[in-house]
């Protein structure tokens, strides 16, 4: 399957805290790929990184086969960006956006932009710094889908939207994806979101990279057993990825869910979700 993003031995060091890479991710075409990580991952760096708004110490960063460094040329018309902070001057409203826009990418569509939002229910006379949080980003979600991009890469969208709206915005995005051209790199710390609609998960943990597979394999293969405090030390250490200790109990985690279920029949196999993966990855303790 072709990539639409190689990233290829990826650094960047901000000061001897927090250092991101090296990194080596691949964003295949026609997907939507979530990237998961506590505050402070290195989510945010990954994604300025390749719009190329910070400098990278070394690596290769690659999207639709061209260097990232284009971005302001050609590339950029083909990307659709929502970034976790408001980027549009608050004293402007969506008519004014939608003037601006059509001065800076050719396939600017202006129908397609106030269908949106209608759809979103957005006026399109009303400042944005009088708008909510929820508003803003509907608002920007707008903008970045009304250029006809081929990629979206997304930070945070839903933060901010109800449920409702929530729903509305991920069922656009997967609307977006059924043209096999287009892809999206979503990353969120609302990780039921990405169990519905993600076909690939990256995982990002102080910088580095700790999983990258797809969502089924995820939650198909992976699981937490729960075992009694006298149990443990039956588990073979090969089996556990990670693990919590709480005053009764274990809860691991595995990676092969039926071995594990065979192998440990006296304990109990729970599904997992990606919030759990995140927490027994980061705050458990693992096998020596």
């Amino acid at each position: 399957m072709e990539n639409i993003i190689e990233i290829k031995n990826l650094k960047k060091r901000y000061d001897e805290k927090f250092a991101l890479g090296e990194l080596d991710i691949e964003i295949p075409k026609g997907t939507i790929v979530g990237l998961i990580g506590e505050n402070g991952a290195g989510k945010t760096t990954l994604i300025k990184s390749m719009l190329n708004i910070i400098k990278i110490d070394s690596g290769d960063i690659k999207i639709f086969g061209k260097d990232y460094k284009k971005l302001e040329t050609d590339i950029k018309e083909d990307i659709g960006v929502v970034l976790d902070n408001m980027f549009f001057p608050e004293i402007l409203n969506a008519k004014d956006i939608n003037i601006s826009m059509k001065d800076i990418y050719k396939n600017w569509d202006s129908n397609l932009y106030f269908s949106y939002l209608k759809e979103f229910g957005l006026p399109d006379d009303k400042p944005i710094k009088s708008m909510s949080k929820g508003m803003r980003k509907k608002l920007e979600i707008a903008t970045a889908l009304s250029h006809k991009p081929k990629l979206l890469i997304l930070d945070e969208p839903t933060s901010g939207l109800d449920p409702i709206a929530r729903n509305e915005v991920l069922d656009i995005f997967l609307k977006f994806i059924e043209y096999e051209e287009h892809s999206i790199l979503l990353s969120t710390h609302i990780t039921t979101d990405l169990e519905h609609i993600a076909d690939e998960i990256i995982f990002i943990d102080k910088g580095k990279k700790v999983l990258a597979k797809s969502r089924d394999e995820i939650i198909d293969n992976y699981a937490i057993l729960k075992c009694n405090i006298d149990y443990f030390s039956n588990i073979d250490k090969k089996d556990i990825i990670a693990y919590k200790k709480s005053k009764y109990s274990y809860d691991i985690l595995v990676h092969n869910k039926e071995e594990a279920s065979r192998k440990y029949n006296e304990c109990v196999i729970d599904k997992i979700t990606l919030e759990d993966l995140m927490l027994l990855v980061i705050k458990g303790e693992k096998a020596c």
